[in-house]
C-alpha cells in the first residue's frame, strides 16, 4: 500500500479509489461481453461516496430493505432491486415508489402483494427468488440451500399456476467463490426450473461469485451467463457485493499497550467484534502489511480490542520488530461488510471513513463520535 497514513485519526477505514476502479473496470468487461446487467449489492458495500463513480460501470444497485433501497436511488443512477425474506405491509408503499424489481421469497408473499402492484403508478418487475437445493458453500451460516432453509422456492414448492405477473426468477446459492461452482449451479437450476425460465424475461444469479479474484475464471462466467440468455433468450443479472470493493480497502489501528500472560500481546484502538465482525462469525484472519503468521518473524502478538468481550481476538501475528504503543497496524481488505456491519458495542466508536484518489489524496470522508453512539440509543 503506497498510501501514507502518518497523520490518519485512528482506526479509520480506507478506500483505495484506484484499486476499485480496477475491479469496476473488470466487472464492466463482462458486461461488455455478455450483455448482462450488474448491480452492486449494498449489503457488502455501501460507502455512497463511492456511488457517482460505481454509477459509472455497474447498472444499479440492489438492497435487502427498504433503507438500502432507499440509498441506492438517491445515491447511484440506475435501476433499484430489492429482496426480502418478508416484506412488511407498512412499507410497501414506499418500495413501489422506489424500486424497479422486487424478488419476492415466496409464492404467499407474491399473492399477498401483487395486486398492490398492479395498482401501482409505474411499472415494476416481479421476481421469485429460487431454491435449487445445490450450494457448494460449507458454513451453514452462509448457506442459503442447507436443509430446512427459509430462502427461496424449491422446486416440490414451486406454483406455477400463480406465475402470471412473473418477470424473472432469481438464485443465490454463493459465497466467495469461482465460476465453476456457478456453472454446475446453472445445470442445476436448469435442469430444474428449466420450464418456468421459459416463460420469464430475466434471470437473475445473485450474489457470492468472486469476479475481480486475482485467480477467477472469467471466461466460465462469461460462458454461463451466455449459455442462460442463449437457450431462453432472457435479460441475466448479476449482484456482486464483495466483488466490487474486494482488496480496495484497508483498516487502520493503533497499538495502545503490550503485555504478557504466557504470550506477548498487544491492545488495539480497533475491535473484531466492533469493526470487523466477519473476523468472529466466519472465522477468519485479516491480513496485516508487514506482518506474518505466528513465528514466521522474531516477534509474535496475539492483537486483541479494547471491549471488554474475552474472545474480541483477531488474531496472532508475527513482526519483524517489537510493538510499542503508536505504532500503526494496517489491516487489509477491510471495505466489504465492516462499515456495514460495525457496532458501538461497549461505546467504542467507530473508525473514521476515508476514501484516496490519485487527485485529492486521502480524504476524511466522516468522522464518528459520542454523538453518534447516543443516537441509536434512549
Amino acid at each position: 500500500m503506497n498510501i501514507d497514513v502518518t497523520n490518519i485519526p485512528t482506526p479509520a477505514y480506507i478506500v483505495d479509489e484506484r484499486l476499485l476502479k480496477k475491479n469496476l473496470e473488470i466487472l464492466k468487461y463482462v458486461s461488455d461481453q455478455t450483455g448482462c446487467k450488474i448491480l452492486l449489492a449494498q449489503k457488502a458495500f455501501s460507502m455512497y461516496a463511492t456511488y457517482p463513480l460505481i454509477g459509472k460501470y455497474l447498472q444499479g444497485t440492489t438492497a435487502s430493505s427498504l433503507f438500502e433501497a432507499k440509498l441506492g436511488k438517491e445515491e447511484m443512477e440506475g435501476e433499484v432491486h430489492i429482496f426480502s425474506p418478508a416484506y412488511k405491509e407498512e412499507e410497501m408503499n414506499e418500495i413501489l415508489s422506489i424500486c424497479d424489481h422486487i424478488v419476492f421469497n415466496s409464492f404467499s408473499q407474491w399473492k399477498k402483494y401483487r395486486n398492490q402492484i398492479k395498482a401501482a403508478d409505474r411499472k415494476i418487475e416481479c421476481g421469485i427468488r429460487i431454491n435449487p437445493e445445490y450450494s457448494e458453500i460449507e458454513t451453514d451460516m452462509y448457506n442459503p440451500c442447507f436443509t430446512g432453509s427459509r430462502l427461496g422456492v424449491t422446486l416440490s414448492q414451486f406454483e406455477p399456476e400463480e406465475m402470471e405477473g412473473i418477470d424473472g426468477l432469481h438464485f443465490h446459492t454463493m459465497c466467495e467463490q469461482n465460476s465453476d461452482v456457478l456453472e454446475r449451479t446453472v445445470k442445476v437450476v436448469d435442469e430444474k426450473f428449466g420450464k418456468y425460465i421459459a416463460k420469464c424475461k430475466w434471470i437473475n444469479f445473485g450474489g457470492g461469485h468472486h469476479i475481480t479474484r486475482p485467480d477467477y475464471d472469467l471466461d466460465t462466467l462469461i460462458r454461463s451467463i451466455k449459455f442462460m440468455k442463449g437457450k431462453y433468450g432472457v435479460e441475466v443479472y448479476l449482484e456482486p457485493g464483495e466483488a466490487v470493493a474486494l482488496n480496495a480497502g484497508y483498516l487502520v489501528a493503533r497499538v495502545l499497550d503490550t503485555l504478557h500472560n504466557d504470550i506477548d500481546l498487544a491492545i488495539l484502538d480497533t475491535s473484531a467484534a466492533c469493526h470487523m465482525p466477519d473476523v468472529l462469525e466466519m472465522p477468519y484472519r485479516p491480513n496485516i502489511i508487514d506482518a506474518g503468521k505466528p513465528e514466521e518473524y522474531p516477534y509474535t502478538y496475539r492483537l486483541g480490542g479494547p471491549t471488554c468481550l474475552a474472545g474480541d481476538i483477531i488474531g496472532d501475528y508475527s513482526f519483524k520488530e517489537p510493538l510499542k504503543p503508536g505504532d500503526k497496524l494496517v489491516f487489509c481488505d477491510m471495505a466489504i461488510y465492516t462499515m456495514v456491519k460495525n457496532n458501538t458495542f461497549n461505546g467504542i466508536n467507530l473508525p473514521a471513513i476515508t476514501l484516496y484518489s490519485e487527485e485529492k489524496g486521502l480524504q476524511i470522508i466522516k468522522q464518528f463520535g459520542y454523538e453518534d453512539f447516543k443516537m441509536r440509543l434512549s
